[in-house]
């Protein structure tokens, strides 16, 4: 799932794109079987003892949140559940730690600051079950960060080398492989693995290019295009995210079997980006709203763009959707304007 724009544990940063865009289809369902989109009521989450901000970026089929808030000693991972926030901790007794994702079976994965001198502050992928969090390693370098899990248990993120490149990686039974890069890149970094075990990501095609998004399946990585930026892919491989234009901005993006598809956003948007996709091809994101001069947390469904609105203030961003179509992510409350994790429910 995509890390939201107010923060991030990218171990590699998104390149700027100035050419090679791709080119994009209009949006259309392709799932005409979903019902009209009915309202959503935006529940604030709240945050850590101590805290005022916090962020969800996963929810799992069974409605379990995850995400990262303030506390009285730092940052730290949190699950939410049946309206109870619960402080994941974090490695080795350090002040930061985030969650990126949770499986079915309530596995959670994200990244935790660590002591280790020569990560020079930075993170160590971890592992969170049945209240312990475990080190999944690295491949060879200092650091490492988790951004998805499965339902089979497969952790997909972004590790350094021996010889100090950010590769993506897959961490399966203790065991962390390096998935490689595009031919003639040094670096990658996975964002999202599904049931059959797809991932996506992204890498660079030679050193210094663009970076371009990519899609690996057994053994192979496949290029999806140039200044492409994908974070998620559900159980169809239909995957999500967003395309880096040459004017700076960005529109969010569907690839569906080969064939790239600009979402668009609401009238009078100016950029946008998709974060989330579940088994139905339900999209959520968001996009910036120039008339409110701020982001605002959207779902694409049956062709229809939906305003999912705030906690009353200004801003909101949405980060995932579950198979049944609750939403999380982030939304400014309207007094005192504080961001909180927040969860978005039909009505």
């Amino acid at each position: 799932m995509r890390s939201l724009i107010l923060f991030s544990g990218a171990a590699l940063g998104l390149l700027a794109c100035t050419s090679e865009e791709t080119p994009t289809e209009p949006f259309s369902s392709a799932h005409p079987e979903l019902a009209a989109v009915k309202a959503y009521t935006a529940v604030d989450l709240g945050t850590l003892v101590g805290g005022s901000f916090s962020a969800a970026t996963a929810i799992s089929p069974a409605g379990q949140v995850v995400g990262l808030s303030e506390t009285v000693g730092g940052t730290h991972a949190f699950l939410w559940d049946r309206g109870t926030m619960t402080d994941l901790g974090t490695l080795e007794g350090t002040s930061r730690s985030e969650a990126a994702d949770i499986n079915p079976a309530g596995q959670i994965v994200g990244s935790s600051a660590t002591t280790d001198p020569q990560a020079d502050g930075c993170c160590h992928a971890f592992l969170w079950e049945k209240g312990v969090m475990t080190f999944l390693g690295t491949l060879g370098g200092p650091t490492s960060d988790a951004r998805g899990i499965n339902p089979a248990g497969q952790v997909v993120g972004v590790s350094q080398t021996q010889d100090g490149f950010p590769h993506a990686f897959l961490w399966e039974q203790g065991v962390m492989t390096d998935l490689g890069t595009l031919p003639g890149g040094c670096c990658s970094e996975a964002r999202a693995i599904n049931p059959a075990g797809q991932v996506v990501g992204v890498a660079q095609a030679a050193p210094g290019a663009v970076l371009h998004g990519f899609l690996w399946e057994k053994g192979v990585m496949t290029d999806l295009g140039a200044c492409c930026d994908p974070v998620d892919i559900n159980p169809a491989g239909e995957v999500v995210g967003a395309l880096f234009t040459a004017s700076g901005a960005t529109e969010p993006l569907l690839w569906r079997k080969g064939v790239l598809t600009d979402l668009g956003t609401l009238e009078g948007a100016s950029t946008g980006e998709a974060s989330g996709i579940n088994p139905a091809g339900q999209v959520v994101g968001f996009g910036f709203l120039p008339e409110v001069g701020n982001f605002h947390a959207l779902l694409w469904s049956h062709g229809v763009i939906t305003d999912l609105g705030t906690l009353g203030g200004d801003l909101s961003q949405a980060a995932d959707i579950s198979p049944a179509g609750d939403i999380v992510g982030l939304s400014r409350t309207a007094s005192p304007g504080e961001i909180h994790a927040t969860l978005w429910t039909r009505t």
